[in-house]
């Protein structure tokens, strides 16, 4: 019989302000649609009678708010949850310190590139390969636990990718051109010997994803344009 992890990306927050200026994005915490979002997603769950005997976030507030909201709507407060820093998504450098001329591709490139992908670097920041040495360690150690058959993991947008692609190929993988909404759910299955994808990116607030065309790093880098343009 296998396991089920119910893998979800945090709720939507506001990585820049008004004028465009990136936020410190350790500290960020679910803004007034990311909040809507998660109690949605808690919804779902609930409706469907799923019970979780684990939640682990990344420990970011993002992720632990999301988790938290997810489990008060599902009446499951109760669960014990984990933080797992070695989960938390993907390290970003100094956006101000990339070239304008490649600044877009800088913010795009890497959830749209497949192929030999683990030296590129996210933001001038960490590379995919640096990224993959903390995370797979981390989702092995949580594989290799018995005290869950339903397990709740609320992480980031990268980090789900990274997982997506080790569940459908076997093996070390990044597969970027997995989109993933925000409050999003992936459903994996997980066996002895395999893991099953038996959905990705369902957003119980926009089931056709009919409000928007862009990927998440698409819309990041459109508000952040409007402060650079002015310098």
């Amino acid at each position: 019989m296998r396991r089920r992890i119910f893998l979800m990306r945090h709720g939507s927050v506001d990585y820049f302000d008004a004028d465009g200026r990136p936020l410190e994005s350790t500290t960020v915490a679910l803004n007034e649609v990311g909040r809507a979002q998660a109690d949605a997603a808690g919804s779902l769950l609930a409706d469907q009678g799923v019970r979780f005997d684990l939640a682990v976030t990344s420990g970011l507030p993002r992720t632990t708010e999301t988790a938290r909201r997810v489990l008060a709507v599902c009446g499951q407060s109760d669960v014990p949850r984990e933080n797992q820093p070695a989960l938390a998504e993907i390290l970003g450098g100094d956006m101000d310190s990339i070239p304008a001329d490649v600044r877009e591709e800088a913010f795009t490139r890497v959830f749209l590139t497949s192929g030999d992908v683990e030296s590129l670097r996210y933001l001038g920041g960490e590379s995919i390969g640096e990224m993959l040495d903390r995370v797979f360690p981390a989702f092995d150690a949580l594989l290799a636990r018995q005290d869950w058959d339903c397990l709740l993991l609320v992480l980031h947008g990268g980090i789900n990718r990274a997982l997506l692609s080790r569940a459908l190929t076997g093996r070390r993988a990044f597969l970027g051109r997995f989109e993933q909404a925000p409050a999003c759910i992936n459903i994996v299955d997980v066996g002895v010997r395999d893991m099953i994808v038996r959905a990705t990116n369902l957003a119980p607030t926009q089931w056709l994803h009919g409000q928007d065309r862009r990927t998440s790093m698409e819309k990041f880098y459109a508000q952040y344009v409007p402060q650079r343009s002015q310098t």
